[in-house]
């Protein structure tokens, strides 16, 4: 994929992050273990193969300009999501971790790495885990009293990515309503 995009694109200044799948909601003793490791191979081990790739461009280390990684996260990593989607909770912090210690070890090359952390966003990952209206049940309990929508989430990307956050590195955003 980034052979494709260095040939039609050039050298890429910008990562977005985005991977992440979830499952029918379930108590962690009834997953398989096919069901985390797909979890983790999708939100996690692609992150992290992504992230490596735009290092290798990005990175003053590699004759790059520098660049931002904004990863994205989920509330789920602070809360748990217990006897839903545990598996995906974890993945999520796995994604905060990697936030965390890539901004420092490639921030003196030129790379500030970011991560939203979205709470109940209206999109269709609701209705692939077999709950279409939980984006507006959950999103009720709120502080805001609402689920959030995708360019909510698609603004604090674009800021984090910019200029005007030059100075921002190793930040994970909650845009979550509160929640």
């Amino acid at each position: 994929m980034f052979q494709e995009v260095d040939k039609r694109l050039g050298r890429i200044s910008v990562l977005v992050n985005n991977a992440g799948i979830v499952d029918l909601a379930a108590r962690l003793d009834e997953m398989s273990a096919e069901r985390i490791n797909r979890m983790f191979a999708i939100n996690v081990t692609g992150s992290f193969l992504c992230a490596r790739e735009a290092v290798k461009r990005m990175s003053k280390r590699h004759g790059g300009p520098g660049g931002s990684i904004v990863n994205i996260s989920s509330v789920a990593a602070r809360i748990g999501a217990p006897a839903m989607y545990v598996d995906y909770a974890a993945s999520k912090a796995a994604i905060d971790t990697l936030t965390l210690g890539l901004s420092k070890e490639v921030g003196p090359e030129g790379i500030r790495v970011n991560a939203v952390r979205p709470g109940v966003i209206h999109t269709e990952i609701h209705a692939s885990s077999g709950d279409p209206e939980r984006a507006d049940r959950i999103g009720k309990g709120a502080p805001l009293e609402r689920a959030g929508e995708p360019e909510e989430i698609a603004r604090a990307i674009l800021w984090l990515a910019s200029d005007e956050a030059s100075y921002v590195s190793g930040a994970i955003l909650d845009v979550s309503g509160g929640r």
